[in-house]
C-alpha cells in the first residue's frame, strides 16, 4: 500500500501564522514589516471601540489588512466569562456583521478579549459561525493544534521569540507537520522599544521555501481540506471534493498536488 503523507500548499511540512490583537494605530507599522518580509497575520478587531483615537479607522479595514486575516474579538473587549450567554453571543455576532461589512468575506476566527472563555462560550462559538480562538500563554512548541477553540500560540513575541524561531528552522523531519504561532498586540512594540525585535525575526523567517506563510484561518481551512479529502481503500487513488488543491506526499517521494473537484491516481 502507498504511505500516503498530507503536506501543506506547496509541498511544504512547515508554516508560520501570526495573530495580533485590538486593531491598534501601530498595526500599520507591525504590516508594513510583514508585508516587507512575506509574512502572514490574522488581526482580531473590536468593532465598538474604532472611535478611539488609538485605533485604526474602519474605512482602512479593506487596504491595510488586505492580504491578510481579519478577525473578531468582541465589540466592546469584556471579560466574557463573567457575562451572560445572550450577551456573549451578541458581541460576537455583532462584531462579525461589522468587520464582514467592511472585508467583503465571512469573518470566521475570534481571540479570546482578555484571554476570557469557559466551557459553555467554547460549546456556543461553531453556532455563531466561529472555527477557532485563540487563548493566551504559550506553548513553546510547534505543534498543530488538538482544540482549536482552545488554540494556544507557540508564543508571546516578548517570550523567547528569536530562540524558538531559529528552533523552529532547523526541523527538517519531514513525516511531521510543523507550526510557529506568534500573537501578541502591535502596540507593545511602542512600549517596549522593540520594534528591532519583530523586524529582525520577520527577516530571520521570510523566504524560506520550506515554510508556508499563512493566516489563522488558511491554517485551519487546509486542515479541514486533509479531512475530506477520500482516498480508496489500498491507497491507489484519491479525490478531492474541496474548492482548493491539496497537497500530498506518496511514498516519500516529493509532494504532488491533488486539484480541487478532481480524482488522481497514486
Amino acid at each position: 500500500m502507498n504511505k500516503v503523507y498530507c503536506c501543506f500548499p506547496g509541498g511544504k511540512h512547515k508554516a508560520l501564522t501570526m495573530s495580533y490583537d485590538d486593531g491598534r494605530t501601530q498595526d500599520r507599522r507591525l504590516i508594513d514589516i510583514f508585508n516587507r518580509y512575506g509574512i502572514k497575520g490574522t488581526f482580531h478587531l473590536n468593532s465598538g471601540l474604532f472611535d478611539r483615537a488609538d485605533r485604526v479607522t474602519p474605512k482602512e479595514i479593506p487596504t491595510l489588512y488586505a492580504g491578510h486575516e481579519v478577525a473578531c474579538h468582541t465589540v466592546t473587549h469584556p471579560t466574557i466569562a463573567r457575562c451572560p450567554l445572550p450577551e456573549v453571543a451578541h458581541e460576537v455576532l455583532a462584531d462579525r456583521i461589522f468587520l464582514e461589512a467592511h472585508t467583503g468575506y465571512p469573518v470566521r476566527g475570534l481571540s479570546y478579549p482578555n484571554g476570557s472563555l469557559s466551557p459553555e462560550i467554547e460549546a456556543l462559538l461553531p453556532g455563531l459561525g466561529i472555527r477557532y480562538s485563540r487563548v493566551v500563554g504559550s506553548s513553546d512548541g510547534f505543534a498543530l493544534p488538538e482544540n482549536p477553540y482552545r488554540w494556544q500560540a507557540t508564543c508571546h513575541h516578548n517570550h523567547r521569540l528569536l530562540e524558538l524561531g531559529e528552533q523552529f528552522l532547523a526541523l527538517y523531519k519531514k513525516q511531521y507537520l510543523y507550526l510557529m504561532y506568534v500573537w501578541g498586540h502591535s502596540y507593545e512594540f511602542d512600549d517596549k522599544g522593540n520594534w528591532d525585535l519583530i523586524e529582525d525575526f520577520c527577516r530571520m523567517m521570510g523566504g524560506k521555501e520550506d515554510i508556508w506563510y499563512c493566516t489563522n484561518i488558511q491554517l485551519l481551512d487546509c486542515l479541514d481540506d486533509y479531512k475530506r479529502l477520500q482516498f480508496a481503500a489500498d491507497n491507489s487513488f484519491v479525490f478531492n471534493p474541496n474548492a482548493r488543491d491539496c497537497w500530498i506526499s506518496v511514498n516519500d517521494q516529493p509532494a504532488r498536488r491533488i486539484p480541487a473537484g478532481q480524482c488522481v491516481g497514486l
